[in-house]
């Protein structure tokens, strides 16, 4: 009898103690775990859609939002007026610099502007010096820029390295390259937020407490980081391209219609110390046109 009843608690003992054991657990599982989980998550789901995608209709983004916000599905059918295509980047953080990369090469190889090419390259040297004079080493950022130069050298066409439309797409897939240009914005965009800190630390203190410098350490040079409006103009400043960012939001206008707004980022003439990255009374084309959406660039044609 005295057996059975040492079971029985025994039993009893040992039903009880798990959820104790599980709620002990979950107390133990910090807000910080939470978000590494998710974190892992995402990069998981990110790694399976390459760093540059196909080019496809826009009608797909469309099928994308079929059972989503109907204020969505009305912008995309007027984006869908002036777009014919959109090409999707992986969403690591790192989307708005291969959005550009990719984007800008794209360019080049389609219009052949050998005077572009030399403009660029007379500021990426400068670029380079702008690094040399915060105090840069050049092992830090050498590969970076000559690797860049090297793809804008392939996408000019008539010489045996020239590279087509679909090696430039396999090219920004390859992470050996693609990596390292992106690094190559990064530390460009680095180097004009430094060298122009004045102008840049009232929207960084916006975004963070830091100083201009921690935020280049924390928010601009590493991989992974995601871009905004201010990392936008200090690339676009610094390598003189036009940029257009076009939003996808839920979003409504004040007249109860549907609008989708764009943001064009014109790079000022000659010194650009006090240009603000707002839109310019003269007309210029931008070179690239992105799509954002929340968290997210990717790449937008004109029809």
């Amino acid at each position: 009898m005295q057996n059975h009843e040492d079971l029985s608690d025994g039993k009893t003992e040992s039903m009880t103690s798990n959820p104790a054991s599980e709620i002990d657990d979950w107390a133990n599982f910090r807000d910080d775990d939470i978000m590494q989980q998710q974190t892992a998550i995402r990069a998981e789901e990110a790694e399976k859609i390459p760093f540059i995608g196909d080019k496809e209709p826009l009608a797909t983004l469309a099928n994308e939002y079929r059972s989503g916000s109907p204020i969505l599905l009305e912008k995309i059918k007027f984006l869908g007026e002036k777009y014919a295509a959109i090409r999707r980047t992986r969403g690591d953080g790192n989307c708005f610099f291969r959005s550009f990369m990719f984007s800008y090469l794209e360019h080049i190889l389609d219009s052949q502007d050998q005077a572009e090419v030399d403009r660029i390259k007379n500021n990426v040297e400068n670029c380079r010096k702008t690094l040399q004079s915060l105090g840069y080493a050049d092992f830090t950022f050498e590969d970076f820029f000559s690797l860049f130069l090297e793809q804008l050298d392939n996408v000019l066409q008539g010489d045996e390295t020239s590279i087509s439309l679909d090696e430039l797409v396999q090219r920004s897939r390859d992470q050996s390259v693609s990596d390292y240009v992106v690094m190559f914005f990064r530390f460009v965009t680095s180097g004009e937020i430094r060298k122009r800190a004045e102008f840049f630390e009232p929207f960084i203190l916006g975004l963070t407490n830091g100083t201009v410098e921690q935020f280049c350490k924390s928010s601009v040079e590493p991989m992974g980081e995601e871009s905004d409006h201010v990392h936008i103009t200090a690339l676009s400043d610094a390598l003189g391209v036009p940029v257009r960012v076009v939003y996808l939001d839920r979003s409504s206008c004040d007249s109860g219609g549907v609008s989708v707004n764009h943001h064009d980022f014109i790079p000022a003439p000659g010194d650009s110390a006090n240009h603000s990255g707002s839109c310019s009374k003269t007309k210029i084309d931008p070179m690239i046109t992105l799509l954002y959406r929340p968290g997210h660039y990717d790449i937008l044609y004109s029809k």
